[in-house]
């Protein structure tokens, strides 16, 4: 185990370091102080950045687990599962707009959601998530509004008993915390059940705050500065957690989910 560095140019160049020993073949170049480009293709480090400042102490080990990760997923993506065998396996992430800013739309499969954000697709493997591109898509015959329903039913089936922690505020408010730890928990914003379940804890409609992929908070929608204090809480994860997504409440209603943002 080992530190790495704070600084962003040398965090970029460490990284760069302990990939070319993985990859001693591959063409790899920085495009910037958070930014590599590995045969042609980019990786952004912000995510992998926020995630070893949040553990500096094994610093190293987090970003070669990562990178492991991310190779073995490009294995995958070269040999893509048929259908019949990935289909269980499809499941839904929230990810913020602004992915498009270094992804081509055009290239993910995906579904536009509320709140600024969309809803994109992955294989869940033993030991890696795999993006499901527009071209998997295709060649299974699917739409994105079919990815959507498969992916939706696989996460209630995924973990079907949500294990929330309720806390009951000295202000009169109610939260709902969910930590399931497993890559899904943002993700349990889209189940079926959700109000069903949490409405009677919540006295009916409900604010949901997702500000990373793994952190789901469900609150009371009053007394107002109960809301106001967890929504600047809210602020300050989505700044420093990796795997952003949107620092805006969504509501939950009996017909659905909706979007805070202005």
């Amino acid at each position: 185990m080992g530190k790495m560095p704070r600084e962003p140019e040398a965090f970029g160049e460490t990284v760069l370091r302990i990939l070319h020993r993985s990859c001693p073949d591959s063409s790899l170049e920085l495009a910037g102080p958070m930014s590599l480009v590995i045969d042609g293709r980019r990786l952004d480090l912000d995510n992998l950045y926020r995630m070893v400042l949040n553990d500096p102490d094994r610093g190293v080990e987090i970003v070669e687990n990562y990178l492991d990760r991310m190779i073995e997923g490009d294995t995958y993506t070269n040999s893509p599962l048929p259908l019949c065998i990935a289909r269980s396996r499809i499941m839904p992430r929230i990810q913020p707009e602004s992915i498009f800013n270094r992804l081509d739309k055009e290239l993910v499969a995906h579904v536009p959601f509320v709140n600024g954000t969309v809803i994109v697709f992955v294989m869940d493997l033993p030991e890696v998530t795999v993006s499901i591109s527009t071209e998997q898509m295709i060649r299974w015959g699917l739409q994105p509004d079919d990815l959507e329903e498969i992916s939706r039913h696989n996460l209630g089936r995924y973990a079907p008993k949500l294990n929330l922690q309720i806390i009951n505020s000295s202000e009169g408010g109610r939260a709902a915390i969910l930590s399931q730890n497993d890559g899904y928990d943002a993700a349990r914003l889209l189940l079926g059940h959700l109000y069903r379940k949490l409405a009677p804890e919540m006295e009916g409609d409900f604010y949901v705050a997702t500000p990373s992929r793994d952190m789901f908070v469900a609150m009371t929608c009053d007394p107002e500065n109960f809301v106001d204090r967890l929504r600047r809480k809210v602020e300050r994860e989505y700044r420093r957690l990796p795997y952003p997504i949107t620092n805006e409440l969504f509501i939950v209603t009996r017909d659905g989910v909706a979007g805070t943002a202005a």
